[in-house]
């Protein structure tokens, strides 16, 4: 088996019906298994896969186990030489697959690779080709510095704004909504990081493939629609919660002891008065609504 897609799913019962259309419509010339887990989804979307695709796996949750745990769920059965994280609103482009895994193929020391996601408006989803949230980055990324001076790479850390979106480049991390793992790199540093929820998993998952000596590839030369926010501008209050307990976890994490008290006095701060910023944001939102 080439490869293992791996799909999360809660209460999209019609945009994953379409994302594994998606799949099997474009994906030729590799052997690859489906596996969805679903969350304990009431809107009838196990019983649609299991009627429309039976070659499909399933995995049914009695409960919403969050992203990083569902998957890991499907890592534990997925028998490919690549595992595929994707997501439930993602529409995968012609010969998506199969390019990413001959290209994977002829270099040993890619760990993680992704394509070129767009968004349903056409636009590039600047998550598939990021950097590592230090201190320095957000910082300058809060500050709108990266588009007050586009050219300066320092500047641009957070978004990697300085790598164009149709060149092949080596990257800091993906998004959990379309990346292929290798592996054997998975026996080495482990399985997605259950202590986060919804957020977060994916970019420590790169920290730790950087860390582990592999190179984690932006691959734009095949593309896949990623339909990211299209459900409802409004945010649950819990969305927003765990978007914010993801940046914790990855601090205390990572940079914790790599900077001083000063420093990490300040990024919790900047935490704190983000997320309160976002509950009023939301807030506000629901009573104009």
């Amino acid at each position: 088996m080439d490869l293992s897609i791996i799909i999360v799913n809660y209460n999209t019962k019609e945009l994953l019906k379409q994302t594994i259309q998606s799949v099997i419509d474009n994906t030729q010339n590799i052997s690859y298994e489906i596996i969805v887990v679903d969350n304990a989804s009431v809107d009838g979307s196990c019983d649609m896969v299991n009627k429309d695709y039976p070659q499909v796996k399933v995995i049914k949750n009695t409960d919403n186990l969050g992203f990083p745990k569902a998957n890991n769920k499907g890592i534990k059965i997925a028998s490919g030489r690549y595992v595929m994280l994707l997501n439930s609103d993602t529409y995968v482009l012609e010969n998506c697959l199969e390019s990413c895994i001959n290209y994977m193929d002829k270099y040993e020391d890619i760990g993680a690779l992704g394509c070129k996601l767009v968004l349903a408006n056409g636009e590039l989803d600047h998550a598939c080709k990021r950097g590592f949230p230090t201190p320095e980055a957000s910082l300058y990324y809060l500050l709108k510095l990266d588009k007050l001076f586009p050219e300066v790479k320092k500047f641009g850390q957070y978004k990697m704004s300085y790598v164009f979106e149709d060149e092949i480049s080596e990257v800091d991390s993906l998004t959990g909504a379309f990346m292929i793992v290798k592996r054997e790199v998975i026996k080495k540093i482990g399985v997605l990081d259950e202590t986060f929820f919804m957020y977060g998993e994916d970019i420590d998952w790169c920290y730790r493939i950087k860390e582990a000596g592999y190179k984690v590839m932006y691959y734009p030369e095949v593309r896949t629609i990623h339909y990211k926010g299209q459900s409802s501008k409004k945010k649950r209050l819990k969305t927003i919660y765990e978007f914010h307990r993801a940046m914790y976890i990855f601090y205390n994490k990572h940079y914790y002891k790599k900077y001083n008290f000063l420093v990490t006095l300040f990024v919790y701060i900047g935490i704190t008065l983000r997320l309160m910023l976002a509950l009023l944001v939301n807030i506000f939102k629901r009573k104009t609504v």
